[in-house]
């Protein structure tokens, strides 16, 4: 293998749900300065193009509701009408629930509502927008990477003392059970998939994110900063290259696994 150009991606056509978030951002310009032509999919129109004219290059943007199973298969109709193929799927989308104060509620409380719609995007969504890009992977002959975004707290329980003190968005903030119990899913859905679809020659890795400065206030980052063995909150670009290993024939004998960028919080 040539080291060099082993995460390049030149002719691939990769999908990025999410595309327009904090992460998604980074990802499709880490896979576009790769070579890979990007669809940009989120859920706003606007912000999905607008995401894909930052690129230049080979990419476009893309609207869908991936808790949505008829959103979901117009949009990937729609890629494949644009770009012919897709070999690349990063399934990156998730959700806070339309409320974000409520996604916060204590558990005791939890609305089933928000747990519900929390669902809907994390997990649901995940299967929907896997289903429907793998069943075109295996119809054009097999072949193709899938890595799934999961996160710290689908792998450990959260420590409830970084959120003594801490500011998100102009409120409190925690870790709630449905983004733990729907970011393990991703791992298990991962896992799952990546011995189903051995045979077609598809990989299926899950990118594990530590925290990434959001828009927490200092009390927060001090206090996870403290917990991380590193010592700090990641930078958005440092989940990149990752993801580029994931992607790309750099992982060629890679599947059904689990990499954790966190600066070693979960080796704890």
């Amino acid at each position: 293998m040539d080291l060099p150009t082993a995460t390049r991606l030149d002719g691939k056509v990769a999908l990025v749900t999410g595309g327009a978030g904090i992460l998604g951002r980074r990802f499709c310009r880490g896979l576009a300065d790769s070579g890979a032509a990007v669809a940009v999919v989120d859920m706003q129109l606007d912000a999905a193009r607008s995401a894909a004219r930052e690129l230049g290059g080979i990419a476009e943007g893309f609207a869908c509701d991936v808790a949505d199973p008829e959103s979901v298969s117009r949009c990937v109709a729609a890629v494949l009408e644009r770009f012919g193929r897709i070999d690349v799927l990063h399934n990156n989308a998730a959700s806070k629930s339309s409320d974000v104060r409520a996604f916060f509620t204590p558990f005791e409380d939890y609305p089933l509502s928000v747990w519900r719609e929390v669902m809907s995007v994390n997990i649901d969504g995940m299967f929907l927008v896997a289903q429907a890009v793998g069943r075109h992977m295996i119809e054009r002959g097999g072949g193709g990477s899938v890595i799934q975004t999961a996160s710290i707290y689908g792998l450990v329980g959260p420590d409830a003392r970084i959120y003594e003190g801490s500011d998100y968005l102009g409120g409190p903030i925690n870790t709630p059970a449905v983004y733990a119990a729907s970011k393990a899913a991703v791992v298990g859905l991962t896992r799952w998939l990546a011995t189903y679809w051995a045979p077609y020659g598809i990989r299926v890795n899950c990118l594990v994110p530590g925290g990434v400065s959001s828009g927490q206030n200092s009390v927060f980052a001090e206090k996870y900063s403290a917990r991380v063995p590193l010592g700090r909150m990641a930078e958005a670009d440092e989940m990149v290259p990752a993801l580029l290993y994931l992607a790309s024939p750099a992982s060629s004998y890679v599947t059904g696994q689990v990499l954790a960028v966190d600066g070693g919080w979960t080796a704890w």
